[in-house]
């Protein structure tokens, strides 16, 4: 129902009106927070040689086939920086080559999908193995729902 319009300009509230003068404002939604990283993310599925590829990815680093990589893993993610010395490099089809050795530390198979970070300011690669989103997402997850929300 709509409130009848009163000559004065103002509301006619039926009822008591001291009681709806005395209701809560309403809540208001939270918003999510602004992005303010050039971050590109890419989700690539591990080959059986340990390849990763993801177009946007590459292009947004800016690396072509035959660069050369240092390839390490760091609290459980996969860092790759390029690297004059390196001894990994960009594939001649524009994918990174994992070696077996990080994929082994990482627990990666082939088949895994994992997410890829990458910071074109820093001309870096983040990849995130399975293990390390279940935790990001657990944190954030719990963080959400920690007010009482479901």
């Amino acid at each position: 129902m709509i409130p009848a319009v009163v000559p004065s300009g103002g509301l006619k509230i039926r009822g008591d009106s001291r009681a709806a003068m005395r209701r809560p404002p309403l809540p208001l939604a939270r918003l999510a927070p602004t992005r303010d990283s050039s971050t590109v993310y890419g989700l690539a599925t591990l080959d059986v040689h340990g390849r990763v590829a993801d177009r946007a990815v590459m292009i947004a680093l800016g690396w072509a086939p035959g660069l050369r990589l240092g390839i390490r893993e760091s609290g459980g993610l996969i860092i790759v920086d390029p690297d004059p010395r390196g001894v990994f490099q960009v594939t001649k089809e524009g994918h990174v080559r994992l070696p077996a050795v990080v994929r082994q530390w990482c627990g990666l198979k082939a088949g895994d999908r994992v997410l890829l970070a990458a910071d074109p300011k820093a001309g870096r690669l983040v990849l995130h193995p399975p293990a390390s989103l279940d935790a990001v997402v657990a944190r954030v997850q719990d963080e959400a729902f920690a007010g009482g929300e479901s």
